[in-house]
């Protein structure tokens, strides 16, 4: 069901060479850009027609409005499982509770008498968040992804998730309903790359946005790469995925669990394994086989995920060599089931979050940790984080010097000036001291 890379024979190599050796996804991004243009280009010279018409053609479902009605989103709350609406608002309180302590606050550095530097920061004007609505309903990435452009103070939120055949074409109406509880009336019934480009380019149902944010499927990720420039955007989100940094001392039931756990979003979902202890990689495997054939999702996502190129576990010879590893992976989702986990944790450098201990496990951060679950896939947690309140923010340089600060540090920029042969930038200076640079 899932394959192993032994790793323990000799010494492991380093950098690119080891990235190498490690199970990930084929996710060509690029090659999706071909077939996502000439609907990017579509939504940018028709709007809405082409958005509904692509809606029609890719999700199977013709509207009439691409603006999802007051009404139904409200009424979605209103018939919303009271046990489910429960859980979000759980969620959202602890979300609200991580994300506002990332606000950012204005500080002035004071370089020299009469000369400081002010760093301000402010929101983007708007946004739109993409929420996915393919093989699963993802009510949990509403919260995700508004919670923390609230927090940053956000004054335009707009929401994009594909029209559902089976809901006379509006979006899943959890989501709907998420999007009541945060207060979300700007709702769009669109996915793909329509969405995104109804959200860069703008339509007449639709104002432009300076960022969008949000996972999606590899056309979603493809028309980010697209639009890139025209609209900020978080991420190039790919296929979701699990590393495990476990001993001995690790209970395989609960590894298998959660390795089963990422397989069912997707057959390109990867499910990773480091492990210092062949016992438990044995007793992984055996439970990985009793627990699949007692899941949901098996033929169509679990086993191809876990048989799939990107799923291994990865036999090492200590848990120092694992660390190597897990941070050469760069995984979007850690976890460390090992003997003082905690400290182990401490030493990780790359991944999109880390869940520490048997009692911290992913399914945790996708819900109900407070922590944000759009992370970095592909090994982009090596230079990239997680959605954050900082993703919403601009930091704002103000300069502001006296006269007799300028004139203090003047000579040093006439000579960086004539150094980098732009006498242009050295004249700025000498204009405003009669055309006599001060010397210090």
């Amino acid at each position: 069901m899932i394959s192993r890379i032994d790793l323990r024979a000799d010494a492991l190599p380093e950098g690119a060479a080891l990235r190498d050796l490690l199970p990930r996804a084929e996710f060509d991004v690029e090659a999706a850009l071909e077939t996502v243009r000439p609907i990017c280009e579509d939504v940018r010279h028709r709007g809405s027609a082409a958005v509904i018409d692509w809606g029609a053609k890719l999700d199977g479902v013709r509207i009439e409005s691409v603006r999802v009605p007051a009404d139904a989103i409200s009424r979605a709350l209103q018939e919303l499982d009271p046990a489910v609406r429960a859980a979000l608002e759980e969620s959202i309180r602890r979300a609200r509770l991580v994300h506002r302590e990332q606000r950012r606050t204005t500080h002035t550095t004071q370089v020299v008498p009469g000369g400081t530097v002010t760093e301000k920061w402010v929101p983007v004007e708007r946004v739109g968040l993409y929420v996915p609505g393919g093989r699963s309903v993802y009510p949990s990435s509403v919260v995700m992804n508004v919670v923390p452009a609230q927090e940053a103070g956000v004054e335009g939120v707009a929401v994009a998730s594909p029209p559902q055949k089976d809901f006379g074409g509006l979006p899943h109406p959890t989501i709907l309903a998420a999007c009541a509880l945060l207060g979300v009336d700007e709702v769009y019934a669109a996915g793909g790359s329509q969405a995104v480009a109804m959200f860069a380019y703008g339509t007449e149902d639709c104002l432009p946005v300076n960022l969008v944010t949000g996972p999606g499927n590899i056309y979603v990720a493809a028309a980010k790469r697209l639009l890139k420039g025209r609209i900020g955007i978080d991420a190039e989100a790919g296929p979701t995925e699990i590393a495990i940094l476990a001993d001995a001392t690790a209970d395989p039931a609960h590894v298998a669990a959660d390795l089963i756990s990422q397989a069912e979003h997707d057959p390109m979902a990867a499910a990773v394994l480091v492990t210092d202890s062949e016992e438990l990689a044995a007793a992984t495997e055996a439970e990985l086989t009793t627990q699949v054939a007692a899941s949901k999702h098996v033929q169509d996502r679990i086993e191809p995920a876990l048989a799939g190129r990107q799923s291994r576990i990865v036999l090492v010879s200590s848990i120092e060599d694992g660390l190597k590893v897990v941070d050469a992976y760069g995984a979007e989702h850690l976890e460390i089931q090992t003997e003082d986990a905690a400290a182990v944790a401490d030493r990780v450098r790359n991944a999109g979050a880390i869940f520490v201990g048997p009692f911290s496990p992913v399914s945790l951060g996708d819900y109900c940790a407070g922590s944000n679950h759009v992370l970095p896939t592909g090994g982009c947690a090596c230079h990239s984080s997680g959605l954050s309140v900082q993703s919403f923010l601009r930091g704002i340089h103000i300069v502001d010097y006296s006269r007799d600060a300028l004139a203090e540090v003047a000579h040093h920029v006439v000579t960086l000036a004539e150094a980098e042969d732009l006498p242009a930038h050295g004249a700025a200076l000498k204009a405003r001291f009669g055309w006599k640079v001060p010397q210090q």
